[in-house]
């Protein structure tokens, strides 16, 4: 069976993949799937996928679900002790929640939920650094906007419930990087 923590990165905060391999987790980034995905020449939800993204909107929970899945099944055909994950990024809506319970029951629990919590303005900040040298199409302010509005209306409302059920673990991501990322590992320490 399949174990799963999700995280939210509300703030530009990377656990590295090598601090989540420390604790035996596989880290899998919704976004990164969907971009990688999205580069496919091969890929039939490449330009779908593009105009979502672009848009700030959320892209359909069976594309994303289909992705995540296929890695975490991919990983644990290569190594079968390999069955725990750090999903960032999803749920981000109800859909997407109600499409993981569907495909995922009985095949996945999620442990606990990380969520990086940090005011828009300093997110904002931090995704036009990166925009930089990022390339990604989606980190100018317009895009940005958009995506704190999807946020509060669809993602807020699931990690509201999340937190009803006593599996949010908070972080202040307006922090600065070192003491983001040792709070993560605190809670990793505990969790782990």
């Amino acid at each position: 069976k399949k174990k799963s923590c999700r995280a939210w990165w509300h703030a530009p905060v990377i656990l590295a993949t090598q601090e989540a391999e420390k604790y035996g987790y596989t880290h899998l980034s919704a976004g990164e799937l969907l971009r990688d995905e999205r580069k496919n020449p091969d890929s039939q939800y490449g330009e779908l996928i593009e105009k979502y993204i672009k848009e700030g909107k959320i892209v359909p929970v069976e594309i994303t679900i289909s992705l995540l899945k296929r890695e975490m099944d991919q990983t644990m055909a290569a190594n079968a002790q390999r069955n725990k994950f750090l999903i960032d990024g999803f749920p981000r809506n109800q859909d997407n929640l109600q499409g993981w319970n569907k495909t995922m029951d009985g095949k996945a629990d999620v442990s606990f939920v990380l969520f990086f919590d940090c005011n828009n303005e300093i997110c904002i900040e931090r995704c036009l650094e990166r925009g930089k040298s990022s390339g990604r199409s989606d980190d100018n302010r317009e895009s940005l906007e958009k995506r704190i509005q999807t946020y509060l209306q669809s993602t807020k409302p699931i990690i509201d419930l999340y937190e009803e059920m006593g599996k949010v673990k908070k972080i202040d991501a307006s922090k600065s990087v070192d003491e983001v990322f040792d709070e993560v590992v605190q809670i990793f320490d505990k969790e782990g």
